[in-house]
């Protein structure tokens, strides 16, 4: 027997276009069509396991090891018909998500994993490229009418899905432009908004109407929304930003990402001839560790920031999966940004850094000049466990802008719109509800960030998909539309395996 292609062919991923190009301009980091020579050799390196765990570790449940096999067959229609069964938007998780189904992939306990979200990307692509994407219009409508609020992923998910089963959908975004998060949320070297464009074409082609600039709960009133429509569904996200409480916070040039990042994306919109939060010429400190810190990183790169540091209060995670997270957890291993990757090259670290990254780093007071304006920004070890500064490791870095990329706590809880539905807060300050994701109002429900709480792209198509079956259950009694998650589920863990033997 000839030795399986996982044992012949090496784990390669799609190519970067060189940085000292991309760092001139807003497009995706990645060569266009870099996939097509490595895809179908990469697709074959999957073992079509028997039990795969990379469909159990992915929110949607993709059905990677058949679409994988049609892949490495070159049966493209075949795969695009398996990976849209499951996922509402590939070309979105193929571009931002995380991938932990590559974590629990069964070759990755030895080997190299095989690259799932590379082979997603690819199909997706070639989905669009060669109209295998097109509207899919319900065969018979229902006649019900649904309402849903927000339109990030977890909203656009719900609304396609019900669409689909024949309801009448609108869609309701406070912002001026359909997307929430992922328009402006992301800049665009990592999503470009046309294929987000698109997306929202098709869905308007397939009937779901959507109404922007309207602010539920102020502009809307939310119970007369839903005393007009048979249900309604909240995707309003995780959007209640976490503060950093420490002397100088209120210094001018000291902002939230998420005040930095959306008049980036307007600028390379047209909206903006140039951001009034612009890092050009500035020393910048992002504060956090995630892929929003990441992103201001890459964004003040491009403003050509003077340079860019970054304070992540964290531990410096391993390069290798550590023990206390086997496999299949998505371990927390340190890897390199295309973000970091450029700011590495552009200001190479000394020979005591590994890249622009401070880890264990907290965060003491800003500094300001006799103007008010932030001039630097004093840090300390963080103690490990209570990430209280060590007395006598004080730092200052020098800053004309900080960004504060701290997370986020839950949806806005100065909002008026759960109290005019009189729905409650959970212990973790999301919006409450039931196993069914109903939150208690007759007809309303909660799906992604704002019942959830902060989590992946993935998960909040997830949530609009299963919260769109709990919908279509209430209006008519059917059981037919897919549901991946329950809201109680969470992602593998060390808990949630068996102990070794001993």
């Amino acid at each position: 027997m000839a030795d399986p292609a996982f044992l012949r062919t090496p784990r390669l991923l799609r190519e970067r276009r060189a940085v000292a190009a991309r760092v001139h301009d807003w497009d995706e980091v990645y060569r266009p069509r870099a996939l097509l020579p490595i895809v179908g050799g990469q697709a074959s390196r999957c073992m079509d396991c028997g039990l795969p765990f990379c469909h159990q570790a992915c929110p949607l449940g993709n059905l990677i090891p058949e679409w994988n096999r049609l892949v490495s067959a070159d049966d493209w229609r075949d795969a695009v018909e398996r990976l849209s069964a499951t996922n509402n938007f590939p070309e979105f998780t193929g571009r931002l998500c995380p991938a932990p189904c590559e974590s629990a992939c069964v070759l990755a306990i030895n080997a190299d994993a095989v690259t799932i979200k590379n082979i997603e990307l690819a199909i997706a692509d070639h989905a669009w490229e060669h109209g295998l994407e097109q509207p899919r219009r319900p065969a018979r409508t229902t006649g019900r009418t649904v309402a849903v609020v927000g339109s990030g992923p977890a909203g656009l998910a719900a609304a396609q899905q019900l669409t689909r089963a024949g309801h009448s959908v609108t869609v309701y975004e406070r912002a001026d432009r359909v997307g929430g998060l992922l328009r402006y949320g992301i800049p665009d070297f990592r999503l470009e908004k046309h294929r987000l464009d698109r997306r929202i074409d098709q869905l308007r082609s397939e009937g779901t109407e959507f109404r922007t600039g309207v602010t539920v709960g102020s502009d809307l009133p939310a119970d007369a929304l839903r005393t007009r429509c048979d249900a309604l569904v909240l995707a309003v996200g995780a959007t209640s930003w976490r503060e950093l409480p420490v002397p100088g916070r209120e210094s001018a040039g000291v902002h939230q990402a998420m005040e930095y990042l959306p008049l980036a994306n307007r600028v390379v919109a047209g909206d903006l001839p140039v951001s009034p939060v612009d890092a050009r010429g500035r020393h910048v400190v992002v504060i956090g560790g995630g892929d929003t810190a990441a992103d201001c990183v890459g964004t003040a790169v491009r403003q050509e920031a003077l340079d860019v540091r970054q304070l992540d209060i964290n531990p410096r995670p391993p390069t290798a999966r550590p023990n206390a997270q086997p496999w299949p957890v998505h371990a927390k291993v340190r890897h390199e940004t295309t973000s970091h990757e450029e700011a590495g090259e552009l200001w190479p670290p000394r020979p005591d850094e590994h890249d622009i990254r401070a880890y264990a780093a907290a965060t003491v007071r800003f500094d300001t000049d006799p103007a008010g304006r932030v001039r630097a920004v004093r840090f300390a070890e963080a103690a490990p466990g209570s990430r209280a500064p060590v007395p006598g490791t004080e730092q200052a870095l020098a800053a004309d802008l900080v960004l504060l990329a701290l997370g986020f706590t839950g949806p806005d809880h100065g909002a008026v719109l759960a109290g005019q539905l009189g729905i409650g807060l959970d212990a973790r300050g999301n919006l409450a509800r039931d196993h069914r994701f109903a939150a208690g109002p007759d007809g309303v429900f909660v799906a992604g960030d704002a019942g959830r709480g902060q989590s992946l792209v993935v998960w909040a198509i997830a949530e609009g998909r299963a919260a769109a079956a709990a919908v279509d259950r209430y209006l008519t009694g059917r059981d037919e539309l897919p549901a991946p998650i329950c809201p109680e589920d969470r992602a593998i863990t060390a808990e949630d395996l068996p102990p070794l033997p001993t």
